[in-house]
C-alpha cells in the first residue's frame, strides 16, 4: 500500500468524520429550534469530531505528494 492509497483512505475517514459532526450540529440546532436548551455533550462532540477531521485532513496534505504549482502548503 502506497502513501496516496493511506491519504485517500484518511480523505474518506474525514468525510465520515464531518458528516458526524454535522449530525451532531444539526442535532443540536433542531432542539434550539423547537425551544429548547441545546445537548451542551452534542456541542462538545460537534467540537471534538470536527477538531478530528481537521487533523485527519492535515495529514491527507502531508501524506500527499507537493504540488508544483508553487503554491506553499506548509501552513496546513
Amino acid at each position: 500500500m502506497g502513501l496516496e492509497e493511506v491519504a485517500e483512505r484518511l480523505a474518506a475517514i474525514a468525510d465520515e468524520l464531518g458528516d458526524l459532526a454535522y449530525d451532531r450540529l444539526h442535532e443540536a440546532s433542531s432542539a434550539t429550534g423547537r425551544g429548547m436548551v441545546a445537548d451542551p455533550r452534542l456541542v462538545a462532540e460537534e467540537r471534538r469530531l470536527t477538531r478530528a477531521r481537521r487533523a485527519v485532513d492535515k495529514a491527507v496534505v502531508l501524506l500527499r505528494p507537493p504540488h508544483d504549482d508553487g503554491s506553499d502548503l506548509s501552513d496546513v
